[in-house]
């Protein structure tokens, strides 16, 4: 009887320390800083078959340990974008393969495109205006 009874007492302490540890604010994803991309090109990227994608209409590929990130910064895979056009700004890897995508919603890729960075000046706004774009996505 004293085994029944002590048994319920750890439960009903077990069950009182679950709910006091999930009624404690959670951390947000939001409290996570998350830095511009460097040495980025914007672009509007469709998966064909993966790893098969086109870059602006061009064929290209995606390597093999690609990373897509959506304007969460969560994982995407590739496969979800199969067919779809997306805007997004992407790096290379050593091999000459699209490494990294970040993708854009349509206002901020209209706001990067209407930047050009063929010149140190316009470079430097790109690289600024990025920086806004992912900044505000905290």
């Amino acid at each position: 009887m004293i085994r029944c009874a002590s048994r319920r007492v750890l439960f009903a302490l077990a069950a009182s320390l679950l709910l006091a540890v999930s009624s404690l604010p959670a951390r947000s994803q939001e409290s996570i800083r998350r830095d511009a991309p460097k040495d980025v090109v914007l672009g509007r990227m469709t998966v064909v078959q993966p790893p098969v994608i086109q870059i602006d209409g061009r064929p290209d590929r995606l390597s093999p340990g690609s990373r897509i990130r959506d304007t969460r910064n969560m994982i995407v895979l590739s496969g979800t974008l199969a067919g779809q056009t997306v805007p997004m700004v992407y790096r290379r890897d050593a091999a000459g393969l699209v490494g990294e995508v970040w993708l854009l919603t349509p206002a901020e890729y209209t706001k990067l495109s209407g930047v050009s960075p063929d010149t140190p000046q316009g470079l430097q706004q790109f690289v600024d205006l990025l920086a806004v774009v992912f900044g505000a996505r905290r």
